[in-house]
């Protein structure tokens, strides 16, 4: 059985060589991410250029996410790097603060903190390791006294336990690197830390004027990663086009022992709202430095699988980690696993199904039949991936083979778990486009004589939203 989850894959130093980053695409990348935290335009236009000459050499479709910054939630630099926190002492915050931060405190990046907080709120510094509670603001000075200490170096995120920070989701410099991302055209723009579905909404507005002299518009990904997003995720879903589990600041603002069942109730959503959803932070983090993960660490992997993500993401793994490729042949191997033990319940999940539209109707036409007829493969002849994407949101065994003659729309489906996209050329005669899927099906071993496949079109064909017809066929035998 091939794969059907895709795997996301963060560019950095460890993998900027055109050599290892060949490695990891033939490994089993799907999508790369190129982390707008670090680096320059120029350094991420240059990794794009390469990505988009390495898949198109060995012949896989790659899609690319740019990941915005988002806003700056972060202390400010001490004069020796880092000082060691201990319990009980007293520490200062301040946003007025010019000169560099010492064992009494330190300057902020984020101005708006004074604001923010009041007397018994709990700070959680560099991903919750440090735990500081709030004793006074006075002024641009927030006094802290520390709870859980430890070593707290230049430029360590703030969270507020409970969430509460207002800083908006776009800054200036996201603004700026929307720009940069539009001009190497990129899939996907992951935005950090939307609050509300007018995060979205603003970003998207962005992103497609950027994109407008390429006529280009990206999908849009809300990382679910502050505390006020959750009571609004159904608005987000609806304003994007998927979402991103980012569990690591996540975790910080809601606690640890919340985030599982979060993780499972989003992605539920996400398939339910026809949305794709992708599961990140620290799911191979010990293969930064080691070869093989631990067990904890497939269990992760593989029960985000289980859950029905579209994707699951390495960071540092791949950014910065010693193991790059061996950390993408290692995920590949957990998601085969899973997804091999994984049920499928597609009769349960028709009941009670409407479809008010004729295009989504057929999607659903063709998972049923392919299901019940035990056909090799479903293929859908598709202008924008819309047909490939609904059928994609149910658990089926049988691999979906998105046909179309746009390139957006062909790498747009590399995120879509169970979707193997192929650009083709653009037939306007319909049983002659429908003659050149099978023969390149078979042409790539996809599919043998004898085989069945349910395979969507529209007629008139070209005209995106226009699947009305569904064929189930079978493969000449050689020789009739």
């Amino acid at each position: 059985m091939p794969r059907h989850t895709k795997i996301v894959a963060t560019l950095g130093p460890a993998s900027s060589d055109p050599a290892v980053l060949e490695r990891m695409l033939r490994a089993g990348v799907d999508v790369v991410r190129l982390n707008f935290s670090h680096g320059k335009a120029e350094d991420h236009i240059g990794r794009a250029r390469l990505v988009r000459e390495i898949a198109k050499k060995i012949g896989r479709t790659v899609a690319i996410m740019a990941d915005l910054q988002g806003p700056k939630i972060r202390v400010g630099k001490f004069a020796e790097g880092k000082v060691m926190l201990e319990a009980g002492q007293p520490f200062v915050l301040d946003a007025g603060r010019v000169e560099l931060g010492d064992l009494s405190g330190v300057g902020l990046d984020y101005k708006e903190l004074p604001r923010d907080v009041k007397a018994g709120d709990t700070l959680l510094l560099n991903d919750g390791l440090i735990v500081l509670t709030v004793t006074a603001v006075r002024g641009e000075q927030v006094h802290t006294v520390v709870k859980i200490g430890g070593e707290l170096s230049n430029n360590k995120g703030i969270n507020k336990q409970g969430g509460g920070l207002t800083a908006p989701a776009l800054t200036g410099k996201d603004m700026e690197d929307i720009k940069t991302a539009m001009s190497f055209q990129c899939e996907y723009l992951a935005v950090s830390f939307p609050k509300n579905a007018t995060d979205m909404e603003m970003a998207r507005q962005l992103a497609n004027v950027a994109g407008e002299p390429w006529r280009h518009k990206p999908g849009m990904i809300a990382k679910i990663e502050r505390t006020e997003a959750i009571p609004q995720l159904e608005a987000i879903l609806k304003a994007s086009d998927g979402i991103m589990v980012a569990r690591g600041d996540l975790a910080v603002e809601v606690g640890n022992a919340a985030v599982p069942a979060l993780q499972k109730r989003m992605i539920r959503m996400a398939r339910s709202m026809d949305k794709v959803a992708i599961t990140a932070t620290q799911m191979m983090e010990s293969m930064i430095q080691n070869p093989v993960p631990t067990r904890a660490e497939v269990s992760d992997v593989a029960n985000a699988v289980l859950d029905g993500t579209d994707a699951v993401m390495l960071s540092a793994e791949t950014a910065a980690g010693k193991y790059p490729v061996e950390t993408v042949e290692q995920m590949v191997a957990i998601a085969m696993a899973a997804e091999q033990a994984e049920e499928t319940s597609l009769d349960a999940d028709f009941v009670n199904k409407t479809f008010s539209r004729i295009d989504q109707s057929i999607a659903m036409a063709a998972l049923f039949a392919a299901h019940h007829l035990g056909c090799k493969a479903i293929v859908a002849l598709t202008e924008s991936g819309s047909t490939a994407l609904w059928m994609s949101r149910y658990r089926i065994h049988v691999p979906i083979f998105g046909l179309t003659s746009q390139p957006v729309s062909q790498h747009k489906m590399a995120l879509y778990r169970n979707v193997r996209p192929h650009l083709v050329e653009r037939i306007e005669d319909r049983e002659a486009a429908l003659a050149n899927a099978e023969q390149l099906l078979v042409a790539q071993g996809f599919l043998k004589p004898g085989d069945t496949y349910a395979i969507t079109c529209g007629s008139p064909m070209g005209h995106p939203g226009g699947t009305n017809l569904l064929k189930v066929c079978r493969v000449a035998d050689e020789g009739r």
